[in-house]
């Protein structure tokens, strides 16, 4: 049986150096996968727990919503886990390697892949196939009266609305607020809140602009409109894993090429609106997707 460790403490044991609570401890038998705490990476999580367990004789251990990329990549350093099953380049080149002013999605994951094979001993995947960028986003009709498309055409109204973000970007270097304002304005008032609230504020009227993502499936839940951007950088999704794992189970490597390349945004957003709209839970979305595209043609998940 799969073992799902919730961890509320989880961000600030990793970042303390402790190790996270209820972890078997490494053992060659069992991968250890971590997940954000976004229903997106829950999803891949058990996508490649099902795949693991489906396609060798290893057991998977999850590791669930520790809160951000940094606490994900210390929980690699330090050893606690295996495998993070997402990743997103924008991300970890602003945030872990520092980098500025990369916007070309190929150049984007040949560095990651690059920077974290010679400086952390860890494979970066090719991409499942999405991005998951930042973006704009304000009501369909707020955007067809005013006939806003791009970022900056809100710059006429932004002293007068309401920015809704996401929690973990306010106080980002690289990609956060400070750097958009230094290349495009700043708003009138900026509400950091959960990611999860985001859309249903602007829907309500109690934000007129939200910072959400492009994968996300209550964007059309909630009519909104996502607005064209140059800011952000590219946030293509892969699995990143230790190399000393690969080494003694090189199935592994095998089973993220069968996951390279098989998932568009318009799919994962979907995926999510089943998990954040429609309440079906991460493992059963992730399932059937694996049957769907016919993972398990030689019979049952072990």
């Amino acid at each position: 049986m799969k073992k799902m460790i919730p961890t509320a403490m989880a961000s600030a044991l990793v970042l303390s150096g402790c190790s996270l609570p209820g972890l078997s401890g490494p053992s060659e038998q069992t991968i250890r996968i971590a997940t954000l705490d976004t229903i997106e990476s829950e999803i891949w999580g058990y996508t490649l727990s099902h795949m693991i367990e489906h396609y060798t004789d290893l057991e998977t251990e999850l590791v669930t919503n520790l809160g951000s990329t940094m606490v994900l990549h210390q929980a690699m350093m330090q050893e606690e886990v295996d495998i993070t099953a997402t990743r997103y380049t924008g991300t970890d080149i602003a945030g872990v390697l520092n980098y500025e002013d990369i916007t070309d999605p190929d150049e984007a994951m040949e560095i990651v892949q690059q920077e974290f094979e010679e400086k952390f001993d860890q494979t970066w995947a090719e991409s499942y196939g999405f991005d998951n960028s930042y973006t704009v986003s304000v009501t369909e009709e707020f955007a067809e009266r005013e006939g806003i498309e791009h970022v900056d055409d809100l710059e006429p109204f932004a002293d007068e609305l309401n920015f809704g973000v996401d929690n973990a970007w306010v106080n980002r270097s690289g990609d956060g607020y400070a750097a958009f304002t230094e290349t495009h304005f700043a708003f009138g008032d900026v509400y950091p809140m959960a990611i999860g609230l985001v859309y249903e504020a602007a829907a309500s009227g109690n934000m007129d602009a939200v910072l959400g993502y492009s994968s996300d499936g209550r964007i059309a839940a909630y009519d909104l409109t996502v607005l064209e951007d140059d800011f952000f950088p590219p946030y293509d999704a892969s699995p990143v894993v230790r190399n000393e794992v690969l080494d003694d189970h090189p199935e592994i490597e095998e089973i993220l090429a069968k996951l390279s390349d098989t998932v568009t945004t318009e799919d994962m957003q979907e995926m999510n609106y089943m998990g954040d709209v429609e309440l079906v839970g991460p493992s059963t979305i992730a399932r059937d997707f694996l049957e769907e595209h016919n993972y398990f043609e030689d019979g049952e998940d072990e």
